[in-house]
């Protein structure tokens, strides 16, 4: 679908003024990216950033053997500040971005993510903001990594991502879970069976209900 500004005007909820709108409208592409599908791998240039409109997209970071921990999840009117970082210095992506469920997006060329920050302030303050909010996410997660045992890690998780799909019951395996976290299926299932326990979830087939 073409973008026009009267749709841009009322999807981003007046985050950018009328001439970066129109700017938008022409340079932008309009997208629709399946759960599952990949935004961009380690090792790939980025050519565009998104805009997140609905959905969800998981942003991961592999290690040398291969293994990959969760960052932060991008949802509704997010970017992704590594993505803005790695164009802006005509880098290889370091992360994996990987759709999480169906996801709608505006993809801007990178050329225009760089251009707009001196002409638009409004692009200029998405951008700050974006960095900040990752920088929250971050520290975060340090946090947990640092303070926090894994169950509770595991419940934050989980949290975390029942907020993102807006959704009661969570279609997750353990081995995904397991990945996001940086551990084992077995330890992550060990887990859920205690949490099962505490009367703090249900567990069906590929299937996780939070309960408190």
């Amino acid at each position: 679908m073409k973008l026009t500004v009267d749709f841009l005007q009322e999807t981003l909820k007046g985050q950018f003024e009328y001439a970066l709108l129109q700017e938008l409208a022409e340079v932008g592409r309009h997208k629709l990216a399946p759960a599952g599908s990949y935004l961009i791998r380690p090792g790939e240039f980025i050519r565009s950033v998104p805009i997140i409109l609905r959905g969800s997209v998981k942003i991961m970071r592999p290690d040398q053997e291969g293994r990959e921990a969760l960052l932060y999840y991008l949802g509704g009117l997010d970017a992704c500040a590594m993505s803005l970082t790695c164009c802006m210095g005509s880098k290889q992506s370091e992360i994996t971005a990987v759709v999480d469920e169906e996801t709608e997006l505006i993809a801007i060329p990178v050329a225009n993510v760089d251009s707009w920050l001196c002409q638009y302030a409004s692009w200029k303050q998405f951008v700050f903001q974006t960095y900040q909010k990752r920088f929250n996410n971050l520290l975060a997660t340090v946090d947990e990594v640092i303070f926090h045992k894994l169950d509770e890690r595991l419940l934050t998780y989980l949290h975390k991502k029942q907020q993102h799909c807006q959704c009661t019951v969570l279609a997750i395996t353990h081995e995904e879970i397991a990945q996001d976290l940086a551990t084992s299926r077995e330890v992550i299932s060990r887990l859920l069976k205690q949490l099962e326990r505490a009367g703090r979830l249900t567990l069906m087939r590929n299937r996780i209900t939070l309960l408190a």
